[in-house]
């Protein structure tokens, strides 16, 4: 009887042994060991997506990960590039009329985003506008002034609903003469992307930057309030804020009349273009910042604002959860949501704050 319970001793000590090597003794896995938070990011810019794309990693040894990231936008830019023969943009286009068209499970993510946004917009954005866009091609070396014939025969094209997607096939069909434009909502999608392919390498602190749409995780390693993301001032180039906001994990998408323009005797066409008129957008609003916990919701409401107008921009604002926005007018007065009031900082005195909206 004594053996055995010698035996049964020696047995439990050899457990305990074991368990305690694998706990103490066991080596530093890479998530342990590289993904301390440094105040020393590393930094890779890129002119990638008609933009200057910028990545902070906030963590050391994640190169690798890095890589990731930017072979990720340019896989993504080469897919929804409507002037790349083989993108899946380039051959729904050139299929307009004939067949529907497989695409890539991401491209039709995009697209069916992109037509609720339409439906919820009543039609104010619309991916078909490259009909129009076409024609004016602002922001490319090629751009000019289309004729107001030109631009009228375009406009019937211009029809979100004549976009026939088919879930189960993953396929896109629209009516011959309509060409689809991406570019107001696929940065914000390939920011999100960014974004996962980054917490998928358990990242959680990093700044994503794709000219315009800022989507950043975590918190500051300088400041516990937050990252202090500005708002572009409309009047000069990029970079140049009227005033700023703290804000964690969190994405701010920035469009404005300031980004590509096109000037003709005299007077200034911005890129922005009303799918109603084939013209470029008029009203009081010269910038407006978004923010979202997604960057493609913001990508496409910054677009989708700039159409409603102030007024009506801000009543949509107001009735959306989680989502704020600043609009600047071009009397440089900025009218902020509700939720943002208290946290915004302005910076400069060339602006002011309008009151009691």
């Amino acid at each position: 009887m004594k053996k055995k319970r010698n035996f049964l001793l020696i047995i439990i000590s050899l457990i305990v042994i074991l368990l305690v090597g694998y706990f103490f003794l066991k080596p530093q896995t890479k998530d342990d060991s590289n993904l301390a938070i440094t105040t020393s990011p590393l930094t890779r810019s890129e002119s990638l997506l008609h933009t200057v794309v910028q990545i902070k990693i906030y963590h050391k040894g994640q190169e690798k990960v890095m890589e990731e990231a930017i072979d990720y936008i340019k896989e993504m830019e080469k897919l929804l590039s409507t002037n790349l023969e083989g993108s899946d943009v380039y051959r729904i286009n050139h299929a307009a009329g004939e067949e529907a068209v497989k695409v890539d499970k991401r491209t039709f993510t995009i697209i069916k985003e992109a037509l609720k946004m339409s439906e919820k917009s009543d039609g104010k954005f619309d991916i078909s506008i490259g009909a129009v866009t076409n024609l004016w091609r602002i922001g490319d070396d090629e751009a000019r002034l289309p004729s107001d014939e030109g631009i009228k025969a375009a406009l019937p094209f211009i029809n979100y609903k004549n976009i026939k997607i088919d879930e189960e096939q993953e396929t896109v069909y629209i009516e011959k003469g309509m060409t689809l434009e991406l570019g107001a909502i696929s940065k914000g999608y390939i920011a999100d992307g960014v974004k996962s392919i980054f917490e998928k390498h358990h990242i959680s602190t990093a700044i994503i930057n794709l000219g315009g749409n800022v989507l950043v995780m975590g918190t500051s390693p300088n400041n516990e309030k937050g990252w202090n993301v500005g708002v572009q001032n409309p009047d000069e180039v990029r970079g140049d804020t009227v005033g700023a906001v703290h804000v964690k994990n969190r994405s701010v998408v920035t469009s404005g009349i300031y980004e590509r323009y096109l000037e003709v005797d005299g007077k200034t066409y911005h890129h922005i273009m009303n799918p109603e008129t084939g013209y470029p957008v008029e009203n009081n609003i010269s910038g407006v910042t978004v923010f979202t916990d997604k960057s493609i919701q913001g990508d496409e409401l910054s677009t989708s604002l700039y159409l409603l107008g102030i007024e009506e921009g801000m009543k949509y604002i107001e009735s959306l959860d989680n989502v704020e926005a600043v609009f600047i007018d071009k009397d440089k007065g900025l009218h902020i949501s509700s939720g943002l009031k208290e946290k915004f900082e302005l910076k400069n005195e060339d602006y002011h704050i309008v009151e009691n909206e």
